[in-house]
């Protein structure tokens, strides 16, 4: 009991000692899952050409806390998240059927960085994302649930210049955010099963207070 009240006193006093900042985030997703995007370059040309197939989106607010003696810090964080991802489908009959899944997510991000140097910092972790809309509709095809919680992870580098910051990172997924899409036409009972956890490029701007 003595030895807990010791760990839970220095866990205290560490806290008290943090140095905590807030700030406020914008970021442009560019998706980077799709076959046909090979890599970040020619995913960023199609997402200039068609941002609304294959870009999203994300605003939200962010936390770093510098720990005291080492040069680790944590870095929590939340978004609104909106993004559409797209992907073609052969049907039985040979028919192609182009899926638009869009998406509207609450992102959580408990991010581990390092100051490396000067206002360059580097982090990684865990996000945690909850869909905030489901049951799409989309052509003759309904979707007809959708997973609430999926893992991924990021990984980045931060700019700091002043008050204003440069991030970029790469997101991917550790579980799926599995969807089936039911077509509504009449006789037809085709379904087709789609994971819209897509990996992003994500790059944006930010302001700490």
């Amino acid at each position: 009991m003595k030895k807990l009240f010791v760990f839970l006193m220095l866990s205290a006093a560490i806290v008290a000692q943090a140095q905590v900042s807030f700030g406020v985030r914008a970021n442009t997703l560019v998706n980077t899952s799709s076959s046909k995007w090979k890599d970040i370059s020619s995913a960023a040309q199609g997402a200039i050409r068609s941002p609304k197939d294959n870009a999203g989106f994300n605003v939200g607010l962010s936390a770093k806390i510098k720990l005291p003696v080492i040069s680790l810090f944590l870095m929590p964080e939340v978004y609104y998240t909106n993004f559409k991802s797209k992907s073609t489908y052969v049907e039985a009959n040979g028919n192609q059927v182009e899926l638009a899944a869009k998406s509207n997510r609450l992102d959580i991000p408990v991010l581990v960085g390092y100051d490396l140097i000067g206002p360059l910092s580097a982090f990684i972790g865990p996000v945690f994302s909850t869909n905030l809309s489901n049951n799409e509709t989309f052509k003759n095809f309904k979707e007809e649930g959708s997973k609430n919680f999926s893992v991924g992870y990021q990984f980045g580098a931060n700019l700091k210049i002043s008050k204003l910051i440069i991030n970029a990172r790469y997101e991917g997924a550790l579980s799926k955010d599995q969807r089936k899409f039911v077509n509504n036409v009449a006789g037809n009972n085709s379904k087709i099963n789609y994971d819209n956890r897509p990996s992003f490029f994500i790059l944006g701007l930010g302001y700490d207070f």
